[in-house]
C-alpha cells in the first residue's frame, strides 16, 4: 500500500509539499507527471496532471528518493506545488484515486521509517518533539535526540550488557571449558559501570521532561498583592480577572510562557490569608500545594504593607523568588529576607519586570545539575531505565557460581528493558557476540 499526505501546513501559502511513499510511488509519480525519466535526489521540474482526464493540476517541483535511501526506506516522492487550498485539495483527490493509494495516518511516515530501521524509537519520538518545540531550549534538546546522542549512549550501555551476557551464556553452555577468573571479574566491573551510569542518568531531577513539558512556576502570596496582574503582564493578555476586591482568585489559573527560551507554565493562585469562606479556604490550600510542587515559587508581597503573614513566610525557601510589588507606592524596599533572591517591581508601571524574568531564568538554569549530557525526556524512558536498574541489582546480588542461570536471566531482562528504549530487542545479538568472542565451533 502507498501512503500520501500534506507534509507542510495548510494553505494559503507560497509552497505546499505533498509526500508519497510506497513500492509504487515512482510509477504513480510518472503517471501524474507524464515523465518516464525522473531522476532521484535532484530537482525535477514537472507539470502535474489528473490521469483520468489529463487536466492540468499545477506546475512545480518533484523530488524523488529511491529505496532504501529515503526517510521511510521505501520509494519516497515529494511534490512541491503552489500552496492554495484548491490546488492542495485537488492534488490529494487525484492521489486518492490511484490504485493502492491512501491517506497516511498521523505519524505513519515516521512509523514506517522506524519499521524499516531508518530511525529508532527515541529518534522517532524526538521528531515529534522537534515539530512541536516552542522554545529554543526545547528545540536544542529535540535536535540532539534526532541526531542520535541519547540513542548512541543507550546503545553503548546495551552493548556492554550484551557482551557481559555473552560471557555468562558461554559459561552456562560450555561449562567444561571454565572461563578465566579475570574474565568473570571484568564482567562484574562492566555491569557495575552500566549500573552506575544508569543511576547517574536517573538522578537528573527530571530536567529533560521539564524542558519538554515546561517548568512549573507558581505565583503565591498576599491577597491583592498583584499576582493576577503579574500573570496578565507576563502573558501579555488578560488570563486572570483583576479586581480590587480581596479573594477574587479562587482557583489555579495557568498560562504557558516562553521566558528567553525556557518553557514555563506560570500559575496564578489564591491569596493566602485567614478566611472563613469554604471555597476561598480550598483555593488557599491549592495555592500552598502548588507552591510546594513548583520548580520555582514567586512569593508576591505588597512592598507597602507593614508586615508579612507567617503562612507566607513558611513558603520561603531556596527555590523561591521574593517579588515585592507596588514600588510605585513605596519605592524603597520595605521587607528584607536575608539570602533569598528578591526583586522590587511595579506591575502597574511595568518596572523591573525584565529583572524579574532574568531572575526566573537564572533559577531555572541552576536546575541543570546533572553532569550527564543525556537527559531523560519521557516517562517511558525513565520506567525502562528503572526496570533495567532493578534487574542489574538482582544480578549483582546473586552468587554467579551457584545461580548462574538465574543471574543470566536477570541480565537478559536488563538488556531487554534497555533495548526497549530505542526499540531493539534481539536475542540473536547475544548468540552473535558468543560466536564472535569465543570462535565456538572452530
Amino acid at each position: 500500500m502507498n501512503i500520501y499526505a500534506l507534509s507542510s501546513g495548510r494553505g494559503p501559502s507560497g509552497i505546499a509539499i505533498i509526500r508519497l511513499s510506497g513500492s509504487e510511488a515512482l510509477s504513480i509519480s510518472e503517471l501524474i507527471s507524464k515523465k518516464k525519466n525522473l531522476k532521484s535526489k535532484v530537482v525535477n521540474i514537472c507539470k502535474f496532471y489528473n490521469p483520468l482526464n489529463n487536466a492540468l493540476i499545477d506546475e512545480g517541483l518533484l523530488l524523488l528518493f529511491l529505496r532504501p535511501n529515503s526517510f521511510t526506506g521505501e520509494d519516497l516522492v515529494e511534490f512541491h506545488i503552489h500552496g492554495s487550498n484548491a490546488v492542495i485539495s485537488y492534488f490529494l483527490k487525484v492521489l486518492s484515486e490511484q490504485d493502492n493509494c491512501r491517506l497516511a495516518d498521523p505519524g505513519e511516515f515516521t512509523k514506517i521509517a522506524f519499521q524499516n530501521n531508518k530511525i529508532d524509537l527515541i529518534e522517532a519520538e524526538s521528531i515529534g518533539d522537534l515539530i512541536h518545540s516552542e522554545t529554543e531550549l526545547q528545540r536544542q534538546q529535540a535536535v540532539k535526540l534526532v541526531q542520535g546522542s541519547a540513542s548512541n549512549y543507550y546503545n553503548d550501555l546495551r552493548d556492554k550488557l550484551i557482551k557481559a551476557l555473552a560471557y555468562i551464556e558461554a559459561q552456562i553452555d560450555f561449562a567444561e571449558d571454565d572461563l578465566p577468573e579475570s574474565v568473570l571479574k571484568k564482567v562484574q566491573i562492566s555491569i557495575k559501570e552500566v549500573h552506575a551510569d544508569i543511576k547517574n542518568i536517573l538522578e537528573d531531577h527530571k530536567i529533560g521532561e521539564k524542558i519538554r513539558d515546561g517548568f512549573r512556576v507558581s505565583i503565591v502570596g498576599e491577597v491583592n498583592a498583584g499576582k493576577s496582574s503579574l500573570l496578565n503582564l507576563l502573558s501579555k493578555r488578560d488570563v486572570a480577572i483583576v479586581s480590587e476586591e480581596k479573594g477574587t482568585t479562587r482557583d489555579v489559573i495557568e498560562a504557558y510562557l516562553n521566558i528567553d527560551g525556557y518553557p514555563v507554565i506560570l500559575a496564578d493562585t489564591a491569596g493566602i490569608r485567614d478566611s472563613k469562606n469554604i471555597i476561598e479556604k480550598k483555593g488557599i490550600s491549592l495555592a500552598i500545594s502548588k507552591s510546594k510542587e513548583s520548580d520555582i515559587s514567586l512569593i508576591m508581597i505588597d512592598n507597602s504593607s507593614k508586615s508579612v503573614d507567617q503562612n507566607i513566610k513558611n513558603l520561603i525557601n531556596e527555590d523561591c523568588i521574593i517579588v515585592l510589588n507596588k514600588s510605585d507606592v513605596n519605592s524603597q524596599q520595605n521587607h528584607n529576607f536575608n539570602g533569598v533572591s528578591t526583586v522590587l517591581i511595579s506591575v502597574k508601571d511595568n518596572k523591573n519586570i525584565f529583572q524579574l524574568t532574568t531572575k526566573i531564568k537564572e533559577k531555572l538554569s541552576q536546575k541543570f545539575i546533572t553532569s550527564n549530557n543525556v537527559l531523560v525526556t519521557r516517562e517511558r524512558h525513565r520506567f525502562k531505565l528503572n526496570e533495567c536498574l532493578k534487574e542489574i541489582d538482582n544480578f549483582l546480588k546473586k552468587d554467579q557460581n551457584k545461580d548462574i542461570e538465574m543471574a543470566a536471566e536477570d541480565l537478559r531482562l536488563a538488556t531487554r528493558h534497555l533495548g526497549g528504549i530505542v526499540g531493539k530487542v534481539d536475542v540473536e545479538e547475544i548468540l552473535g557476540a558468543i560466536f564472535k568472542d569465543f570462535c565456538i565451533g572452530k
